[in-house]
Order: structure tokens, then C-alpha cells, then sequence
């Protein structure tokens, strides 16, 4: 199974709104992530757990916070290969591209979701 079949909706913003401002939206949307974008370029991701280590700083601005080193796939990534690519590199959320345009987000979730043929797949 590729990748494009589990994954979701990514959520765009730009990385000069405040915090307090990304918890709303992300509340409002009910997502745990929201992606940074500048100039058609991705330069970020923030978490829910971003906002809650940096609470006190609600009002600065995402970009001081987001995480920067971001993770790729294809859509036509096989799930497997993403999810060992998430384990890797130690993160809970990987961003879906084709032919270099922001398509989607697989996240920790969505693989958990799709375990049994995570399962099929690495047996296989």
C-alpha cells in the first residue's frame, strides 16, 4: 500500500503568526499540526506538543518554536518504507510531496490505523 492512501490533509499557515493564534486553529480544525510555509516554500512544522513546551511564550511567534528539520516522502512511498523512515528518525509526523508540491501528512496515528497491513507488508 502506498503512502497517498493513508494520508491526510496538511493544514498550511504562515510561520510569523503567534502561537496562541496556531492553538486556535489547530483547535478549530482539530489537527495536531500545522505547516509553515513562507514564500511557497515549507520552512516548519509546529505540534501540538511545540505549543505546549513553549506555553509561556504564547505570544511570540511560531517561527521562534517550530521544528525546522523537516522529513519528506513521496506519495508513492510504500507505508512500510515511510513508517521506518518516521522510526529512524524519531518523529510522529512525516510530510506527503509530489513532484516537489506539499501534498499531505502521514502521521504515527494514521500508521497505527494501518497496522495489519503494515504487518502483511513487512512479512511479505
Amino acid at each position: 500500500m502506498k503512502v497517498k492512501s493513508i494520508m491526510n490533509k496538511v493544514f498550511i499557515t504562515d510561520p510569523d503568526i503567534t502561537l496562541k493564534k496556531a492553538a486556535k486553529i489547530m483547535s478549530d480544525k482539530d489537527i495536531g499540526s500545522l505547516v509553515l510555509v513562507k514564500r511557497k516554500n515549507v520552512v516548519g512544522i509546529l505540534t501540538e506538543r511545540d505549543i505546549i513546551k513553549n506555553v509561556s511564550k504564547i505570544n511570540k511567534k511560531v517561527s521562534t518554536v517550530m521544528t525546522k528539520d523537516l522529513v519528506f516522502t513521496n506519495v508513492n512511498e510504500k507505508i512500510e518504507n515511510a513508517a521506518r523512515i518516521m522510526a529512524n528518525n524519531k518523529i510522529k509526523r512525516i510530510l506527503v510531496m509530489e513532484k516537489e508540491k506539499l501534498v499531505g501528512i502521514v502521521t504515527a496515528t494514521d500508521l497505527v490505523a494501518h497496522t495489519d497491513i503494515l504487518n502483511e507488508d513487512l512479512i511479505l
